[in-house]
């Protein structure tokens, strides 16, 4: 048995005081309001559900600020997929281990208590597969179990270097697979994260250029009734070959065509018209926004404000991993919005005037939909959860949802003092407690890689 005593804690139906928490095997088992705390508690000043990452690529963390420099022509999306390219051939698995393991840590620093790995560095690095299909995922689910985190993995189907079948390029050779293929990975994935304490596999489909139509039906029958994660309408370019090959655009095209519901997490999504913002919001499914990365890239700015108008969902990703920091993301989230609109405060509402509560709620339960994952701090969801350091002098003074506005608006870092998952506590003092021996690791293996 877990005890902790909180002076406020924000639960399910809003913020309480003087809660006192219990839990066992990694699971809550009583929530109280209004409490006194009692011999064995461990004492808190503020606590905070756990929120998902609901899309990460961990092996682009070691790649972190090494394509911030010109080319010699324009540089865009495209000319950074080719650096990236280049690392995701190099890694091995222990490289990819030892990455993953840094990319997590601070994942968890942050705030963030699951990833969806949205996985798809499958084979050696001449393309040859492995003799476990699933090498790399559980590389993966060994980073996930040293360093705590909840893992939802998202092995990627990748069988096409464009619309129309167009065959694979030599720099995706790590990454193809046929349709049995894939079918195996599956299964080899589901063993690999058995292991691991409250583990997900889904499917990902790793987008319309990328697989054919046949290949994204094969891969929904893999996946069952599991989650379905697929990048979209990232690029305009993606958004225009499309058009010419199928006469629609990719949203318009997934919506009319595959089964698209509450299971489907819909990643970057940036290039929509307004009938496919309704039409998103009307199946049920989650919006994947990544707006570091979105930004870092030249991606475009997602219509969130029109999402948050028709009533759609969604939650955020740290994606290629160049920045990892949960309030950055919600941040930039509503400060892309101020700038297209050029108004203030457009992601709150009448009903929560607060904006950092409403981007927060918004990720939390958008991330837990699509990973497939309850954080919420109730009697029987895991016991997931962040506490706040009261000492923090931007937090002096603040209650409530005031907390979560300086979180995400004035957090320079140093805010977040404990994160738990599983009823364990991996950071302590903003610091994970293996944070030295895996940046050690991680260094090595950048060493070794010998890419810069």
């Amino acid at each position: 048995m877990q005890s902790w005593w909180f002076e406020a804690a924000l639960l399910a139906d809003g913020w309480a005081e003087r809660v006192r928490m219990t839990a066992q095997d990694g699971r809550i088992l009583a929530v109280t309001t209004h409490a006194a705390p009692e011999a064995g508690d461990v004492r808190y000043g503020v606590a905070l559900p756990g929120i998902a990452n609901l899309h990460s690529h961990a092996f682009q963390r070691g790649m972190a600020g090494m394509a911030e420099r010109r080319g010699p022509g324009a540089d865009s999306f495209w000319t950074w997929r080719d650096l990236m390219y280049r690392f995701a051939n190099a890694i091995g698995p222990e490289e990819l281990e030892a990455i993953a393991a840094l990319a997590f840590v601070e994942m968890l620093e942050a705030g963030f208590v699951r990833v969806g790995e949205f996985h798809y560095v499958h084979h050696d690095r001449d393309g040859t597969p492995f003799a476990d299909p699933a090498e790399m995922g559980a590389r993966l689910a060994a980073a996930a179990a040293e360093t705590g985190i909840g893992l939802t993995l998202l092995p990627v189907l990748y069988m096409t270097s464009g619309f129309g079948g167009v065959a694979p390029k030599p720099e995706q050779r790590r990454f193809v697979q046929d349709a049995d293929g894939y079918a195996r990975l599956i299964e080899a994935s589901r063993a690999a994260v058995a292991g691991l304490a409250d583990a997900r596999v889904g499917v990902a489909p790793h987008s319309l250029r990328a697989v054919t139509p046949e290949g994204l039906y094969a891969a929904l029958a893999a996946g069952g009734e599991g989650r379905v994660h697929i990048h979209i309408a990232e690029q305009t370019g993606e958004v225009e070959d499309c058009l010419r090959h199928s006469g629609a655009r990719p949203v318009e095209w997934l919506l009319a065509n595959a089964p698209v519901d509450a299971r489907w997490c819909l990643v970057h999504a940036t290039h929509v018209t307004e009938a496919e913002l309704s039409g998103i919001a009307r199946s049920g499914a989650v919006v994947g926004l990544c707006p570091i990365t979105e930004a870092n890239l030249g991606d475009g700015v997602f219509p969130a404000a029109e999402l948050h108008a028709v009533g759609g969902r969604f939650g955020v990703g740290s994606d290629s991993n160049v920045l990892i920091d949960l309030a950055q993301e919600l941040r930039s989230l509503e400060y892309s919005q101020r700038l297209t609109h050029r108004a203030r405060n457009l992601l709150s509402s009448a009903e929560c005037p607060s904006t950092g509560r409403t981007l927060f709620d918004a990720a939390r339960r958008g991330g837990a939909q699509a990973l497939a994952a309850d954080h919420d701090l109730a009697p029987g969801a895991r016991a997931d959860f962040v506490t706040l350091d009261r000492a923090h002098p931007t937090l002096a003074g603040r209650s409530g949802d005031a907390l979560l506005d300086a979180f995400v608006f004035a957090n320079g870092g140093g805010m977040i003092d404990g994160v738990w998952c599983g009823g364990r506590q991996w950071v302590q003092g903003g610091r994970h407690v293996a944070r030295a021996a895996v940046v050690r690791r991680y260094a090595a293996a950048l060493a070794g890689l010998g890419i810069a």
